[in-house]
């Protein structure tokens, strides 16, 4: 789950990709990146850290151009080094910065062959370098000087045929433009936008709509699943479908937490799908549990706001904030390692002890993945004074691991991995525990466009869309990305820094 965004300007970009950057800032918040080419000259920066700690006055007044991208990184696998930090360059053919949402699953198969039969030497961990590599050899591969949109397009067949997995990305051809292309699945998302500026049209392609909005930019539609979208540096907008087959296939989880409300994906309103998993979650606790006895709902801010007051309304029942967010503290949820996410919990939350005390609470969250933030928070509103404290999830159990870039790669690091609904309410200490169907869940997003018949839900029902998800692939990633392993890496890492430091 990270942020992407590019810009064919008719003026300078570095300020409109920053300020894109800060918007999907929720999207990543390891690592962040700007490219900018001006005169076919390209202009980097990139380092760990918030958009606004990378990126200081000295950095954006050398990002000069009128083309660029941008980036901001959340790290699946758990390690913080800047060296991981996108765009990524490759200085041949032409010249081409990429920047990559998602996770390829053939990643260990392209890295070898990439080296054997494509001469081609990956220097980090990240398969978005490789997605650039993959892409630079097929655009090297037309044996052209010079290259027009159809050559693009038939490079991005080649990514295609060649690529396997979750990836929405954006590319900055030196002299040519910038390409944006989504697999055939469509899993991560990816938009473009167009505004008039006096000196012609502008374009912008980014993860989320609300980045388009920010800047003035007007939505033009989602790039379809095996779609790429290029845009020339004369401002030409040019469009084909370069997959041979493609199956519409979102992932459910954007709905449920990743998005910003405020964006529209895949012509879905973040927004109404929420409110309307509130509505569904609402009707099944009225059919299952029509005598509660429940006093307040209050939701676990922010995400699942949106869902928690219809519900409240449709229970016919209070709505109350009861935790006050401290803002100035990440998303727990996307902290690479578990000490982070428990440590975080209670700096992040405080209670407001007079909506509590002595009544039956209903918190309401988006979704319960490790199920350590929801335990402690459930012990929060008990401290706080609750008689009860019942729990309902937005979205349906988390009981599988996640493939295409969402950090929930370990299955025995996922609460509700192999537990039944009893044994999970026990694990986090809820007198009663609700959870969303899947059903249900899928009727609330699809409503928003019935071109989505099917979704990527994996994280919920073990079933990879892409198909080729094999019970060894899930063993390794689990052993590579699991909390274990991400403190050994982090580990390693201040090990090195400390060596460097005493030289």
């Amino acid at each position: 789950m990270c942020g992407i965004v590019g810009i064919v300007g008719r003026g300078a970009v570095n300020q409109a990709i920053y300020d894109a950057l800060t918007v999907l800032q929720h999207r990543g918040q390891d690592a962040a990146g700007i490219v900018t080419c001006e005169n076919d000259r390209l202009h980097l920066r990139k380092d760990s850290g918030l958009v606004r700690d990378v990126f200081q006055a000295r950095h954006m007044v050398n990002l000069k151009g009128h083309m660029g991208v941008g980036h901001v990184r959340y790290p699946t696998a758990g390690c913080t080094t800047s060296a991981e930090a996108q765009p990524f360059y490759v200085n041949s053919p032409f010249g081409i910065i990429l920047a990559h949402n998602g996770n390829l699953t053939n990643a260990a198969d392209l890295k070898k062959d990439l080296f054997q039969e494509d001469l081609r030497h990956i220097n980090t961990d990240s398969d978005s370098e490789i997605l650039l590599n993959v892409l630079a050899h097929e655009l090297l591969a037309q044996g052209r000087l010079t290259i027009d949109e159809q050559h693009i397009f038939k490079a991005v067949e080649g990514v295609h045929h060649r690529c396997r997995g979750a990836y929405a990305a954006v590319a900055l051809i030196i002299g040519y433009g910038i390409l944006a292309f989504r697999d055939p699945w469509g899993i991560r998302p990816l938009v473009f936008g167009r505004r008039e500026s006096p000196a012609g049209t502008e374009y912008m392609i980014a993860s989320e709509s609300v980045a388009l909005d920010a800047l003035g930019f007007e939505l033009v539609r989602d790039v379809l699943p095996g779609e790429a979208v290029y845009i020339d540096m004369q401002g030409a907008l040019h469009t084909r479908q370069c997959a041979e087959f493609s199956v519409y296939s979102p992932c459910l989880f954007e709905f449920v937490y990743l998005a910003r409300p405020d964006s529209i994906i895949d012509n879905v309103s973040v927004y109404k799908a929420r409110l309307r998993m509130g509505e569904k979650l609402a009707d099944k606790i009225l059919r299952e549990w029509a005598d509660n006895d429940i006093d307040v709902v209050i939701p676990i801010p922010d995400t699942s706001r949106t869902a928690a007051l219809p519900l409240a309304y449709k229970l016919g029942v209070k709505y109350r904030e009861g935790f006050i967010k401290n803002r100035y503290i990440g998303r727990t949820f996307i902290m690479p390692g578990q000490q982070e996410r428990k440590a975080s919990v209670r700096r992040k939350l405080n209670a407001i002890d007079l909506e509590f005390k002595d009544k039956n609470v209903l918190l309401v969250d988006d979704s319960i993945v490790r199920g350590t933030t929801s335990r402690q928070i459930i012990q929060m509103a008990r401290d706080a004074g609750a008689r009860k404290v019942y729990f309902a999830s937005a979205a349906p159990p988390v009981r599988y691991p996640n493939v295409y870039g969402i950090d929930m790669p370990a299955a025995d690091e996922l609460v509700a991995h192999g537990k039944t609904e009893a044994e999970i309410a026990e694990t986090i200490g809820t007198d009663r525990l609700l959870y969303q169907d899947l059903d249900d869940l899928m009727a609330a997003v699809s409503k928003g466009n019935r071109m989505l018949e099917r979704f990527d839900a994996s994280v919920f029902n073990g079933e990879y869309v892409t198909g080729d998800v094999s019970h060894s692939y899930l063993r390794r990633l689990g052993e590579n990305r699991s909390d274990q392993a991400k403190t050994r890496r982090r580990a390693e890492v201040n090990d090195v820094i400390e060596l460097h430091n005493a030289s």
